[in-house]
């Protein structure tokens, strides 16, 4: 019998479209996309672009950021910029033209660049050049999903230097562990984030496979950050993440499934070469299986739900600073949206794991919490609130050398606001405003002012939609 409610319900699996986009903040900010109204009525362009064409615009956005390295003040002073940005859109779907009769159901490509220019840090201008693309395809009881997110930055390879001089060891190295995200995000890289599922079904049953894929290039220079003249040099390795497994679901309502899964899985870190960090030979590569449980679909039609929730076994490298080589840490990730009226909704995603650094050797526990509402106010204005929690918690390694780099424990508030006003079809404006916080958790840390920053980002732009 074919089954139509488990594609009608849930495409994507147990891990959310959330996950297939830049989790960084500093990049997030510079993109910060505001959910449009519809627009008010008025004379449309002669030219119709085709059905397969589905995206085509162009936008130009100035904006300020206070703070963009995420420095504290205690030690080096905030560099603000203005920032000019450039960006555009083109989409193609093709699988209208394949017919009516067609499997496919999609096969869209989108290419989206942005150029930043910063008028007073140079150095933090770069160009990114982003491309998604899904197929999704049907027949009878098999389903088929693939969703990718690719970025290319062509910025600077050179990393920020966090030192007061290079006559002494004297270097900000106490900064909050969010500090650089910001210039992280900005630099030459390749990012990378694919998701596939295959979906069988059978009466109130359905199995799916599923593999997914968390990928970062980072192609900065390394120097000994320990000696002059690149004292605090921030060096960045390679890192990714890779987990397949299967799902199995039953649909306890029409609308309302239970889900329990299975994941094998890889994370790796790059090993600094030893010329760069000759005192510590560790980094944090490991295998991991996850056992999950779940819900996915309507609770009721208007609070929809897709999240997974189990244990995380780990076996760490025999090099890893970690106090335990074969931990066990729970998994969350989750997405619960609700329409509250026809015009308004509210979303929550959340996101706990394990995962390797980017900012050296030792691996931490991250937590993601995102709320997000918007209201289509009129026609023509849409208004947007977020708030996100973030917190990073390092307290599991065993890295004691120097400053003790895994006795760390920080977070990070931000809050957003943005309004986009249509006033015609084909032209927008758009207000965002961005404030981060950055603190320290411990008592009694190191330098404890040296981790708390505040950031200020305050952007607008146009856009003009074909």
């Amino acid at each position: 019998m074919k089954n139509t409610r488990a594609r009608a319900g849930v495409s994507c699996g147990l891990i959310t479209a959330a996950t297939l986009i830049p989790s960084a903040k500093a990049d997030s900010l510079a993109t910060n996309s505001i959910a449009a109204p519809a627009p008010a009525q008025g004379h449309a362009l002669l030219w119709q672009k085709p059905a397969w064409l589905t995206d085509l615009s162009a936008g130009v956005r100035e904006g300020y950021d206070d703070n963009t390295l995420g420095v504290s003040g205690q030690g080096l002073q905030p560099a603000g910029s203005w920032i000019t940005s450039v960006s555009a859109k083109v989409g193609v779907d093709f699988a209208p033209l394949l017919g009516q009769d067609s499997p496919y159901k999609a096969l869209t490509l989108v290419y989206a660049p942005d150029f930043n220019i910063y008028h007073s840090t140079p150095q933090e201008s770069y160009d990114a050049h982003r491309i998604f693309d899904t197929i999704r395809m049907a027949d009878e009881n098999f389903s088929l999903n693939l969703t990718n997110y690719f970025l290319y930055n062509d910025g600077s390879t050179v990393a920020p230097t966090y030192a007061f001089n290079q006559t002494s060891n004297t270097n900000d190295r106490y900064r909050n562990f969010y500090a650089f995200a910001m210039p992280r995000e900005r630099r030459n890289q390749i990012q990378d984030r694919g998701l596939v599922t295959m979906q069988y079904d059978s009466d109130n049953m359905f199995v799916r496979p599923t593999a997914s894929l968390l990928f970062y290039n980072l192609n900065t220079v390394f120097h000994n950050a320990g000696a002059a003249p690149f004292i605090g040099y921030q060096n960045w390795p390679d890192r990714y993440d890779v987990n397949g497994g299967l799902d199995w679901g039953y649909w306890v309502t029409p609308s309302l499934a239970v889900t329990a899964g299975y994941r094998y899985g890889y994370q790796y870190q790059q090993q600094f070469p030893q010329d760069i960090s000759p005192a510590d030979r560790h980094y944090s590569s490991n295998h991991y299986q996850r056992a999950l449980i779940g819900l996915e679909g309507k609770l009721w039609s208007w609070l929809s739900i897709r999240a997974a929730a189990g244990p995380d076994f780990r076996d760490y490298n025999p090099n890893s600073p970690v106090n335990d080589s074969h931990p066990i840490y729970p998994f969350v990730e989750g997405t619960v949206t609700a329409t509250i009226t026809p015009n308004q909704t509210l979303s929550f995603y959340t996101k706990e794991w394990q995962w390797v650094s980017s900012a050296g050797l030792v691996p931490y526990y991250d937590s993601t919490y995102a709320l997000t509402y918007h209201w289509k106010a009129t026609r023509q204005l849409g208004l947007d609130l977020g708030g996100r929690i973030l917190n990073a918690n390092l307290l599991v390694g065993d890295d004691v050398i120097g400053v003790q780099p895994s006795k760390r424990n920080d977070i990070e508030y931000c809050l957003t606001a943005g309004a986009i006003y249509a006033f015609t079809p084909n032209f927008s404006a758009n207000l965002t405003y961005g404030f981060n916080a950055g603190r320290n958790l411990l008592d009694n840390a190191i330098e404890e002012a040296y981790r708390d920053f505040n950031e200020n980002v305050v952007s607008l732009g146009v856009q003009f939609k074909f």
